[in-house]
């Protein structure tokens, strides 16, 4: 992933247009994530992704591309002076700048995921002295165990070389199961809303807005380091098959369990779908595409509900993509071919060996306690100096007036009615 090289002019062009898909999927999680909250936090929520896009934009460029992809210093992080601010890829001829940019939407939207976890009272300010810091310590080194030269999950790596190199195509693990688990670690830290219970999205439309512009971005997403027209072409249509496949499986799922076919559990099944292909979109055929998403369509279902009691993600992030991209980057040991050159090894379930499902279990292992365990050390240590949660007295009234000074609807009353 995001390996860099030359490219032909027209590749440039390319990778330029799948990332304008790739950041044009935030404003739609912004869209998805708005519409499933509260009306009294709808605006707060959305401008938790707008926020995000701001500060990962030049946290990215400055020194997280660099940690991401330098030169490995024990296997750990990239070095961050290596491309500091983008200045080598400016210096040197090729398509370094492209490369930057293109790795940025993925930390955009990464970094935009885990807000939904933390809905309605959250504090936007401790969200932006988190965003940074996450993306420093966190997801960068992360990108670099799974995607940098030397990294510790790939070849040449500690674990890498001791297990083998762990497959994930455009995030399953980096992406998907990182925000899942830095989510939980948030909602842990920051507690439940004080009316903690089921509740019911503001405005329906906003969702499955939201979430078609999510599956139109996706395929900037997993195509965007598509290397051939043969993998472009398996890639788009393993992009289409999943998420269809997982929005039936869960409306079916709904009715078995006898409830009514909801437009936010076709929204969400959507999404369920996207992220389990993510990782595997590369090395799954198209019938393997459909059950991957079926799965993970079904699995969802049940696991959006297992945090009552628990733990209040607001918004499903840890039912969703902690757990559709869990399932998605063990599929590959189970059912994942070569790729399209005929590179890598094969799952357990088509003929090869374990070794590829080994490789797969231990580098979500690996993320599970990396991710989960350093996003709670500094979400605690924001929570315990400028605090990370709103006053109940903003929780109950909502976040957007006191916050951003602003509201998702002016209903007209009595005394100032509206003017046409």
């Amino acid at each position: 992933m995001f390996s860099g090289g030359t490219l032909m002019e027209a590749e440039v062009i390319w990778v330029v247009v799948a990332g304008a898909f790739v950041l044009f999927m935030t404003p739609g999680l912004a869209l998805f994530y708005g519409g499933l909250s509260q009306t009294k936090s709808a605006v707060n929520m959305m401008m938790m992704s707008f926020a995000a896009m701001g500060l990962v934009a030049i946290t990215w460029t400055l020194w997280g591309d660099a940690i991401s992809f330098g030169s490995s210093i024990g296997g750990l992080f990239g070095n961050p002076t290596d491309n500091f601010a983008a200045f080598t890829s400016f210096e040197e001829a090729g398509d370094g700048l492209v490369w930057v940019g293109f790795g940025g939407t993925f930390a955009i939207i990464t970094t935009a995921l885990i807000s939904g976890a933390i809905a309605d009272r959250a504090k936007f300010s401790a969200w932006m002295i988190f965003v940074p810091i996450w993306l420093t310590l966190v997801y960068a080194p992360l990108a670099h165990w799974v995607w940098g030269d030397g990294g510790l999950l790939v070849e040449g790596g500690l674990i890498g070389d001791a297990v083998g190199e762990a497959v994930d195509f455009a995030g399953g693990l980096v992406v998907h199961m990182c925000a899942g688990l830095a989510a939980l670690a948030l909602v842990l830290v920051i507690g439940p809303r004080s009316n903690f219970a089921p509740t019911k999205a503001h405005n329906v439309p906003l969702v499955l807005l939201g979430a078609s512009i999510l599956w139109f971005g996706w395929f900037g997403f997993n195509l965007g380091e598509a290397g051939s027209t043969d993998e472009i072409s398996l890639n788009w249509l393993n992009t289409m098959l999943a998420p269809a496949a997982a929005l039936t499986a869960w409306l079916l799922t709904e009715w078995a369990r006898g409830k009514k076919p909801s437009p936010v559990g076709a929204a969400s099944g959507i999404v369920a779908g996207l992220v389990a292909i993510t990782p595997a979109v590369a090395h799954v055929q198209p019938i393997g595409a459909i059950l991957l998403g079926a799965v993970s369509g079904a699995i969802c279902c049940f696991a959006v509900d297992f945090k009552y009691g628990k733990y209040d993600d607001t918004l499903d992030v840890v039912g969703l993509h902690f757990v559709a991209g869990l399932w998605g980057t063990i599929a590959i040991g189970l059912f994942g071919y070569e790729d399209i050159y005929g590179e890598g090894r094969t799952g357990l379930l088509v003929g090869g060996g374990a070794e590829l499902l080994i490789a797969q279990v231990v580098a979500c292992v690996v993320t599970l306690v990396f991710a989960f365990g350093a996003t709670y050390l500094i979400g605690m240590a924001i929570h315990k100096t400028i605090g990370f949660r709103v006053d109940e007295q903003v929780e109950e009234e909502g976040i957007d007036s006191a916050a951003h000074q602003a509201e998702a609807y002016i209903m007209p009353s009595a005394e100032q009615p509206m003017v046409r």
